[in-house]
């Protein structure tokens, strides 16, 4: 009997909704139940659509909706952090952590009218489980927030709209509903909080290091849609283009991203971060050694593509290969997270800010780099890069970097949450670094017992559990700060639950999976 794995990708996805529930229960998990039954119906839908093509847009192909499991994380990691911050007694996040609640719930809600506006018969019993859903979470909403917060949940619905479109349309085939509704929404909400920020910079407090992402994100926001519209009209690989990019890229930077970070930390981001990167030995060790492993990684491409060129012209990096890049950045990781977190916060961004410019270089074809990043990447494509953007690099760059830039340091004593949310900012690493890199590896080369409707092995999955397993008990002797407190059943069924979905989902793992693990973790 064939089973559909999207069925199964959502039985664990209930099992983590069901966690959630069971720990916290209050009116927003209920809310989080019904989303979910919404959502469940709702993906049938989206991936009907998909299949016949009726989905107005073009989203990645050889994968389901994924609504399930993306609608699923924003409205869980409220929660999970909600609960945290009201243990701590901080009234400012818990107020918060309901609103990304709520936001979360209300862009899931979204994109599910979106398929049912379109679906041709309209699915009445499907309206009615939307409409059900939809009227409970607009009650809670009605009950919990305030007038403000409301106004702030609207903002990111309006900015995810136009996102939504300007994306889907400019970028074909490189999302599913949920990729898009995971990654665009998350967009959404930080350029919102970024403004709201800017709009207000007498309340403007906290950690600097935290507002190097959101200009990060803007800034490259902004420069991938006034490139990816202006050059709709010019051709983008001549010199002049190629100049006009490098100027304009330049002026954006340091006429505008520059003086807008300076506001909220309140010095030259350039001075200050020379402060903070020379503040101990430790760091410029650090430092010498990620620059060591990005050699290492550059030369690993290097070589591959030289072994492309003296052999067959259809040769491709292998699973393994692929896998080589997944070591180098739990290489990189882990010192961080031991020695140096704040450090490995900044560091982490500015590779974002790195890899999202030089993609911006390989897509537009600019002069003298884009066709020579064209040509080197092209070797390490899976059927997940088929669309116009190569994303794998940053999916694994966002994977494991999330965990520590969501890790809820304002309500955690003195920077450490006990127990199991101990190991939250390792979730990245446990998930992608090993977790995902043994079950690739393993699965494919020694697997034979394939899980039911997919092509994950019961061999690979098995020996990622013991392998995160192994690395919880390795960061337990090397970082002193993990105190797991009798946890570790609690932590041996998060990280089975994860390497489950891991088997089923037809998603970015890289990106879906450290966020599931990090809201079982923060429980």
């Amino acid at each position: 009997m064939q089973v559909n794995p999207a069925l199964l990708e959502s039985a664990v996805v209930l099992a983590v909704v069901l966690c959630v529930h069971m720990a916290i229960w209050n009116q927003h998990s209920w809310c989080g139940v019904a989303l979910f039954i919404q959502a469940f119906y709702v993906q049938h839908k989206w991936d009907r659509l998909l299949k016949s093509g009726a989905a107005v847009f073009q989203f990645r192909p050889s994968a389901n909706s994924g609504i399930v499991p993306a609608s699923m994380v924003m409205p869980l990691l409220g929660l999970v952090l909600r609960e945290k911050c009201s243990a701590s007694g901080n009234v400012y996040f818990e107020r918060f952590s309901m609103v990304v609640t709520i936001t979360g719930m209300m862009l899931a809600l979204f994109l599910s009218l979106i398929a049912l506006g379109i679906t041709r018969p309209v699915p009445t019993n499907t309206c009615v489980v939307a409409g059900l859903a939809g009227g409970a979470i607009l009650y809670t909403t009605k009950q919990t927030l305030t007038v403000s917060e409301v106004i702030e949940v609207l903002e990111v619905l309006l900015i995810f709209v136009y996102l939504c479109l300007i994306v889907l349309y400019l970028l074909p085939r490189c999302f599913t509903p949920g990729e898009a509704l995971l990654i665009v929404g998350g967009i959404s909400f930080i350029v919102n909080q970024l403004i709201k920020r800017s709009l207000n910079l007498a309340e403007v407090k906290g950690d600097p290091v935290n507002y190097f992402l959101p200009v990060v994100v803007v800034g490259s926001l902004l420069l991938g849609v006034f490139f990816a519209l202006l050059f709709c009209f010019m051709e983008s690989e001549t010199w002049v283009s190629s100049l006009f990019f490098h100027m304009m890229t330049a002026v954006l930077v340091l006429g505008i991203l520059m003086p807008w970070l300076s506001l909220f930390i309140g010095r030259h981001p350039i001075m200050w971060l020379l402060d903070f990167l020379t503040l101990s030995d430790r760091r410029l060790c650090l430092l010498g050694y990620w620059l060591f492993l990005a050699a290492v990684a550059t030369c690993v491409v290097l070589h591959q593509n030289y072994q492309r060129q003296s052999g067959s012209k259809k040769h491709q990096a292998s699973t393994v290969v692929r896998k080589y890049f997944h070591l180098i950045v739990v290489a990189t990781y882990v010192p961080g997270l031991i020695y140096d977190r704040q450090l490995l916060h900044v560091a982490s961004v500015g590779c974002l800010a790195a890899f999202l410019l030089l993609e911006y270089i390989r897509y537009f074809r600019i002069l003298p780099f884009g066709q020579l990043l064209r040509r080197l990447l092209t070797l390490f494509l899976d059927e997940r890069d088929s669309g116009p953007l190569i994303l794998t690099h940053v999916y694994l760059l966002l994977g494991m970097s999330l965990p520590i830039w969501l890790f809820p340091g304002p309500c955690a004593p003195k920077g450490i949450l006990s127990g199991a949310g101990g190991l939250v900012p390792y979730a990245g690493v446990l998930a992608v670094g090993v977790g995902d890199t043994v079950a690739s590896v393993f699965g494919s080369t020694m697997g034979e017992i394939r899980w039911p409707g997919t092509k994950k092995t019961l061999e690979g999955t098995a020996t990622s559990v013991f392998a995160q397993i192994i690395a919880v008990a390795l960061f337990l002797i090397f970082d002193g700060s993990i105190n797991l407190n009798s946890t570790y059943s609690w932590i041996v069924g998060s990280i089975t639950l994860v390497a489950l979905l891991e088997a089923y989902t037809s998603q970015i793992d890289n990106l879906l999976l450290p966020l599931y693990l990090l809201i079982l973790l923060l429980l």
